[in-house]
């Protein structure tokens, strides 16, 4: 199996070949910038495998929650390259990509939402995937769904921006740092195409959870 993954939804852009259960990644804080590095980013992953995008059996791309923007490119360049290519799509969420990379057996993936939010889910490690708990929610970072048990990691952005995240019970450790990373995104979505979970390029749409982006005056 071959699959191609990408994220744009926060201040990185990343990108994932699978082959065969082998993977090679790239990775950078793109800022502004997505649209610009990704397509360069994937075109060296296919170039450095000697493969072109008709060889793949499928797309990866981060759904979202996340960036409006990034959200957007990540769609827009998993349809046009699918269509291009004739190749089925698979959409893979952010949170569940943060807990992937966080591993454990329980995890609250946090991004930051701005607007003084975060993006929430809580997940517990399930087969090959990961099961929501609670979430996908935005909320205020005090309100984000934690976990009832000990034991449980705290992963993603969100925690670096709200240290006051860090200081709820329940949780045992903290990857502030990770990202929702492409080559998660295409260890999540291997089983899931082997079990034709997939569809044509023009189903990929965003996972938004947020769908208002400024907050007026008043509300400020």
């Amino acid at each position: 199996m071959k699959l191609l993954a990408f994220d744009t939804a926060s201040e990185w852009c990343s990108a994932a070949l699978l082959i065969d259960g082998a993977g090679s990644f790239r990775a950078v804080h793109a800022g502004q910038k997505h649209s610009e590095l990704l397509t360069p980013m994937l075109s060296e992953l296919l170039a450095a495998a000697g493969l072109g995008l008709r060889q793949l059996d499928g797309l990866v791309y981060g759904m979202g929650p996340g960036s409006f923007t990034g959200l957007r490119i990540a769609c827009g360049v998993a349809q046009g390259l699918g269509l291009g290519a004739d190749l089925p799509v698979l959409g893979i969420s952010t949170l569940e990509a943060l807990a992937e990379e966080a591993g454990g057996e329980e995890v609250l993936a946090c991004l930051d939402a701005r607007m003084h939010e975060v993006y929430a889910c809580l997940y517990r490690h399930e087969g090959q995937g990961w099961r929501a708990l609670a979430g996908p929610v935005v909320c205020p970072p005090l309100a984000a769904p934690m976990p009832a048990t000990p034991g449980c990691i705290g992963a993603g952005p969100g925690f670096a921006a709200y240290p006051a995240l860090c200081e709820r019970g329940g949780l045992t450790r903290i990857v502030a740092d990770a990202i929702p990373h492409a080559r998660a995104m295409v260890r999540l979505a291997a089983p899931r195409y082997a079990a034709g979970e997939y569809g044509a390029a023009e189903t990929a749409k965003p996972l938004y959870v947020r769908n208002k982006v400024a907050l007026k005056i008043s509300e400020r």
